[in-house]
């Protein structure tokens, strides 16, 4: 744990108002990196993912939950009252971001869209998260991942080639989305400091996941040809895929390159570098199939741990594939603090951490994720609402 004072976005204040996933997956970035992060709930049933259970802790938070909204304050507000929509605009004025992920035009009827709150805030930057963006003819629609990851073409190439598509087993455009928005966001800050302006940042489900096509969506480009579906095997490079051992076992195989096809083969005891049809990637690839069932059957001569050892002495980039508990048990993992216990802020939460290491203003995991209205009381007495006040709002069902 270290004090969020040292994060490298200490000073900045959100206001973040998404939901579910994406949008927060965003804002607990910023969190991480000691912005300070106002989360907005809905009174008494708050995120959607509260809900989303089991498992929970014992503290009655949601696994989800937890996954996307540590380091954060919650405050609730209905924003749908005139009261509402005073406190989110007081919030508004003082605060440097804005992250929402409602459906284009929805927050505009309560005067909480970007033309309406930059005419107070200029310097405000307002990040919207939707399934297809601000423009262009599918605007209005809801956007969901699974949904995305099946009009992007992104199900087409998951899975095995003689099967149905896959989704992949985590929300990962959502979480690619919120990605990009933090990146979006980041550069707008940039910006800022040159033209004391702020900006809409507008960030789409489908563009994200459009993006991450990669080079299989260069393929196509490239040669108007669709990609096919290879499963565990890798488009442009042969032998990379996974094979099974002696034991049942799977594992990993890197080779990407000829002089580590030419190890192997010394390895296996074979001169296939030296055959015409295989010697280089191009021709390996024109004869995968051939190439790869000669090497699964070498691969099922000997148990997994063997094969990992040999090819890792000899350079050969190679892997186990874990389980959940093997992947989070790794040295490695531990090492690199990828589990944040928040037992000593008296939570029995335990979340995996934030990938981004800086050595100057290093990420900071200062408060577990919130009890629903935890904050509303604090959040409100800083804008000046009194005890009374507060009452007062409380009983109507405002906050």
């Amino acid at each position: 744990m270290t004090d969020m004072a040292n994060g490298a976005l200490h000073g900045i204040k959100v206001l973040d108002l998404s939901r579910v996933l994406a949008g927060p997956s965003c804002t607990q970035v910023l969190a991480d990196l000691g912005a300070e992060v106002i989360k907005v709930e809905r009174p008494h049933i708050g995120d959607e993912t509260r809900h989303w259970a089991p498992p929970k802790f014992s503290d009655d938070t949601s696994a989800y939950y937890a996954t996307i909204n540590r380091n954060k304050k919650s405050l609730t507000v209905d924003i749908t009252t005139p009261a509402g929509q005073t406190i989110i605009k007081q919030l508004v004025a003082e605060s440097d971001i804005v992250v929402e992920n409602f459906k284009v035009g929805g927050l505009k009827k309560y005067g909480l869209d970007y033309d309406s709150l930059k005419l107070d805030n200029p310097r405000l930057i307002y990040a919207s998260l939707t399934g297809f963006g601000q423009t262009g003819p599918d605007a209005k629609r809801p956007g969901y991942d699974y949904i995305i990851q099946g009009l992007s073409g992104l199900m087409s190439i998951t899975g095995p080639s003689d099967g149905e598509p896959h989704k992949v087993g985590v929300a990962v455009v959502d979480l690619f989305a919120g990605l990009q928005l933090t990146i979006g966001i980041q550069a707008a800050l940039l910006a800022r400091q040159h033209t004391g302006l702020g900006q809409h940042v507008d960030v789409a489900l489908l563009d994200s996941a459009l993006a991450m096509l990669a080079n299989v969506g260069m393929n196509y480009l490239a040669s108007d040809q669709l990609p096919p579906r290879l499963g565990n095997q890798h488009p442009n490079i042969v032998p990379y895929q996974v094979f099974e051992t002696a034991e049942k076992e799977h594992f990993i195989l890197a080779c990407g390159n000829d002089s580590q096809f030419a190890k192997l083969c010394d390895l296996l005891g074979v001169d296939w570098h030296g055959d015409s049809r295989f010697a280089t990637n191009p021709q390996r690839v024109a004869n995968r199939e051939l190439l790869c069932a000669e090497l699964a059957k070498k691969f099922s001569e000997k148990p997994r741990t063997y094969w990992l050892e040999v090819l890792d002495d000899v350079g050969i980039p190679s892997g186990a594939i874990h389980n959940i508990a093997d992947a989070l048990t790794m040295p490695q993992a531990q090492a690199r603090e990828m589990i944040v216990d928040f037992a000593a802020q008296g939570s029995p939460v335990r979340a995996l951490g934030n990938p981004i290491k800086l050595s100057a203003s290093p990420v900071t995991y200062h408060s577990p994720p919130p009890q629903l209205s935890e904050h509303t009381d604090s959040t409100l007495a800083d804008l000046g609402y009194d005890r009374e006040m507060i009452a007062k709002l409380k009983a109507d069902g405002i906050v």
